[in-house]
This record gives structure tokens, C-alpha cells and sequence, in this order.
């Protein structure tokens, strides 16, 4: 298989129809590294705000159990969208997510940020530090699983473009941002997460590389100094000699995706592993869809309102 030939076969799909395939190409084929180095990035965003950092301060998972608290977030993504999200099991992943965000309480207005940083950090990572840009097929597939997956959490309101995704994304930082002590507090516990998976002498380093492809406003509201110009301009430089590296290899075969690998669980897991331990006592939460859409189309509208609630991932 060529390099561009998955993207020929994408640029003749309908992302209306086919979103939740294309998401699996960008996420296990073209992308697999650089989706979760976007969505990693996606993290750290929510913790500058304020409102969302100070729950995670107090709950203090990421300082218990920060590794399983990240894998858990990005293992219960993959659970609902690998059959496909209107799957049994993808059902099954969306009603146990919703069991461990209704013990909170939250706006949806935070959630809805949430979810577009998933959807939107990683579209931007790719396009800085990816091979390739994403194509328009590619981009609007990841704001359809996007609203899908807001659907599925019973949050109102989820856009379902791209452009619609970023103005959201962009006029809730532009006023939410704001330095909070929990914001740098909830932020060092992920980056020692992050450092933790390089060998112990370059640990500052990895975490002074990871500051240097954060934007200011970022860096100001989780209260970090920004890396010098220096180590900025190596980094990028780093990631686009990677990028261009990739760019000569061959495209990934369809028999070997790239999986999901779980610090956490090294001999695999099943949904009943992930979230606290807590979760498991709460009765499930139906999904507000008693009847999910025709499989494969995008979803026609927002969802019910519902009560709000609390956790940022």
C-alpha cells in the first residue's frame, strides 16, 4: 500500500456516512502517535480553567492513581468507538462513562469545552507535527464522532462541524482561562504522568518539551514561564524532522493497526477495569437515545437537556 493510498480511498468518502471508519484510520493507521500526543495536549488545556482544575484538585486522582486516570480516559474512548458507538459494547462504554460523571455536578458549557478539545487538539496537533495536514473528510470525521460521543453523554448542544467545534473551543478559552493554584497543581501532576514514561535522566527534559509546544495563554493560566525561544524553535524543529521521517515509510497495513497500550493494564483490561473504584457501586445511566440512529449517519440535532454535571475527563 502506497503512503497516500488510504488518503485516496478517505478524499472518495462521505464523512456523513462513513465518520466512525475514517476516525479509525486517523486514529489506528495514519495517525496513531500524533492523535495521542494531540489529545495528551487536550488534557492539559482543560486545566486552565479553573472551575475544572479545582474538582480534579480535590479529588486528587491524578496525584493517587494519575497513570490509570489517564489511561482510563483514552481506553474508554477506544471502548466506544471500536465496534462502532452504536454497538452493544459501544453503548455499553457510553452508559459506564456516564455511571462515573454522575456523581458530579457541571455546566454544560464545561463539558461542552471538554469534548472540543478532544476534537480539536488533535486536529491541530496533526496539522503543526503530522506527516500530512488532515483532509476535510478527515476533519469534519473527527467532529461527527465528537457530537456522537456528546450524544451519548447526554450533553446538549454538541456542534457537529469542525468550524463550529473551534469557535466553541476558542471563545471558551478566551474567556474561561485564568490562573488558579489548582491549575499548576492538577498540571505538574500530569506532566510527572507524561515524564515518568522516559528513562529517569531526561525526565526534566521531557517535561521542559512537552511546556515548549504549549501557547502562551496556556502556559500563563496553568502559571508555567515559557521555554526559551531556543528550545521552542528545536523542538518544532525535532517534531518536523519526525514528520518528514514518517512521510518516507510505508503506510500502515490494514491487518496491523496500532492498539491502545495501557500502562496501567499490561496484560489488557475490560471496561469494568476503568474509572475509580467507586463507579462500579453507582447503577448504570441509560443513554437519552432509546433508540440509536441509523448506523453510520451523523446525528440530525442536539440532544435533551439534561442535568448538569462534574468531571473533566
Amino acid at each position: 500500500m502506497g503512503r497516500y493510498s488510504r488518503l485516496r480511498r478517505i478524499r472518495q468518502m462521505d464523512p456523513q456516512q462513513d465518520f466512525e471508519q475514517i476516525y479509525r484510520w486517523i486514529v489506528h493507521y495514519e495517525f496513531p502517535r500524533d492523535y495521542l500526543h494531540g489529545a495528551s495536549i487536550a488534557f492539559l488545556r482543560d486545566y486552565g480553567v479553573p472551575r475544572i482544575s479545582r474538582l480534579l484538585d480535590r479529588t486528587q486522582e491524578f496525584e493517587r492513581a494519575g497513570q490509570k486516570r489517564y489511561d482510563d480516559t483514552v481506553l474508554l474512548t477506544y471502548e466506544m468507538v471500536r465496534a462502532g458507538t452504536d454497538s452493544e459494547h459501544g453503548r455499553a462504554a457510553a452508559r459506564h462513562l456516564n455511571r462515573i460523571h454522575g456523581r458530579y455536578r457541571i455546566p454544560d458549557e464545561d463539558f461542552l469545552y471538554v469534548l472540543a478539545t478532544t476534537v480539536v487538539g488533535p486536529k491541530r496537533w496533526i496539522d503543526r507535527f503530522g506527516w500530512r495536514r488532515l483532509s476535510e473528510q478527515e476533519t469534519e470525521s473527527l467532529a461527527l464522532v465528537g457530537r456522537r460521543m456528546g450524544e451519548m453523554m447526554g450533553i446538549s448542544g454538541a456542534p457537529d462541524t469542525y468550524a463550529a467545534f473551534e469557535r466553541l473551543h476558542d471563545a471558551y478559552e478566551r474567556e474561561m482561562f485564568a490562573y488558579d493554584p489548582a491549575n499548576r497543581r492538577v498540571a505538574a501532576a500530569t506532566l510527572r504522568i507524561l515524564a515518568s514514561w522516559y528513562p529517569a535522566p531526561v525526565r526534566r527534559t521531557a517535561s521542559r518539551v512537552v511546556l515548549a509546544v504549549l501557547d502562551e495563554p496556556l502556559l500563563e493560566a496553568l502559571g508555567f514561564r515559557p521555554e526559551p525561544h531556543w528550545l521552542r524553535a528545536a523542538v518544532h524543529r525535532v517534531f518536523r524532522v519526525r514528520a518528514a521521517l514518517i512521510r518516507l515509510l510505508p503506510a500502515r497495513p490494514e491487518r496491523f493497526p496500532r492498539e491502545p497500550r495501557a500502562r496501567t493494564y499490561p496484560f489488557g483490561w475490560t471496561l469494568d477495569d476503568l474509572g475509580p473504584h467507586w463507579a462500579h457501586s453507582r447503577p448504570p445511566t441509560p443513554l437519552q437515545d432509546a433508540t440509536p440512529p441509523e448506523r453510520g449517519s451523523a446525528p440530525a440535532g442536539p440532544s435533551a437537556p439534561h442535568v448538569p454535571r462534574q468531571e473533566s475527563r
